[in-house]
């Protein structure tokens, strides 16, 4: 089952990238306090992850800030090691917590999960964003498969 506008964030063991290297933590209290946007995508260093989506959301960080959200987090099935490689890639600096669903049990608590095994890639996190506030999700924005519309930072940000 999908999670939904009005659900209570799953309380999910996963790993977030920092400098001084993987640091375990849980769904509930990453996401549970405050105004997270949260967006997902299938793999970090992917073409449409690496080109749109992830800068998006740092460009704009301090928009995001001045429409009250206090955490920019952003998923991918993938191990905290590489999580944190694509964030000093891409420069993300302190604007987004780089979160690693590395087993892809998050993904799954939320049933948000992909079937990527024809390109090679296992199961996934669909791509998505969603405005949680205070562990309740408030808004969701899942794409269509092959789709970035609806989870851009622009997107989100309209809807703050």
């Amino acid at each position: 089952m999908t999670i939904a506008v009005g659900d209570k964030i799953p309380d999910v063991k996963v790993m977030v990238a920092t400098g001084e290297g993987p640091q375990a933590a849980q769904t509930g209290e990453l996401l549970g306090s405050g105004k997270v946007a949260l967006f997902s995508v299938p793999g970090a260093f992917t073409p449409t992850c690496s080109a749109k989506h992830l800068p998006g959301f740092v460009e704009k960080a301090d928009e995001f800030k001045s429409k009250g959200v206090d955490k920019i987090v952003c998923m991918s099935v993938n191990d905290a090691f590489v999580m944190n490689a694509w964030g000093e890639d891409q420069k993300t600096g302190d604007k987004v917590v780089m979160l690693a669903d590395g087993n892809g049990d998050f993904a799954r608590a939320l049933g948000l999960v992909m079937d990527g095994t024809g390109f090679g890639m296992g199961e996934r996190s669909q791509r998505f964003s969603a405005v949680i506030d205070n562990g309740v999700v408030k808004e969701l924005n899942v794409e269509a498969p092959g789709a970035f519309d609806v989870s851009s930072a622009e997107h989100m940000l309209g809807q703050l």
